[in-house]
């Protein structure tokens, strides 16, 4: 059985895309199960609300494009915009769309950059200062994938705080265990 395709090397894309796809799955399961009822509640005075995590959530696979179609990202630039700040989403529906929309986008970008591209050095800034360096496709993995399942990891919690059952993401959770 032939696991590498003819010529002898995958595509780096191609080994992301199967991995991109699986965690998206989980992470929109937990997204589903954000209540609109439930938006507004918090863990803590310090935490974000549900909306607010969640929105951010679904806002993160479209940092794919960020890393992939760009050479760096100002976060906090110089002139006071914050180009990633979004409202909380105010309905499921919304949270949901965006969340489709931006895995599509971020899908189509991760399978059309070329090995080469993964390569290319993306920065980080604040304020115009660099805060990191690294190859794309090490900040894909780690400040866009991760990212997302870390805060995934977050929202689960949500939920289980607010008996609301949590989806199994890696085989079956708690809740679904028979």
């Amino acid at each position: 059985r032939r696991i590498l395709p003819p010529g002898g090397f995958m595509r780096i894309s191609d080994t992301l895309l199967p991995e991109f796809d699986q965690e998206m799955a989980s992470t929109r399961k937990v997204l589903e199960r954000c209540p609109e009822n439930k938006f507004g509640w918090r863990p803590h005075a310090k935490s974000w609300t549900m909306a607010e995590l969640a929105t951010h959530v679904a806002n993160l696979p479209d940092w794919a494009n960020e890393t992939l179609k760009k050479e760096s990202l100002d976060y906090a630039p110089a002139d006071g915009s914050q180009p990633y700040k979004r409202e909380p989403a105010r309905s499921s529906q919304e949270l949901l769309a965006d969340f489709d929309k931006n895995v599509a986008s971020a899908r189509t970008a991760i399978a059309e950059t070329s090995d080469e591209g993964y390569a290319k050095l993306w920065t980080l800034l604040a304020g115009g200062q660099k805060v990191f360096s690294m190859p794309r496709i090490a900040v894909l993995r780690s400040f866009v994938f991760n990212h997302i399942i870390h805060h995934r990891g977050q929202l689960s919690v949500y939920l289980r705080l607010n008996d609301i059952p949590v989806p199994g993401m890696y085989g079956p959770s708690a809740d679904e265990a028979s």
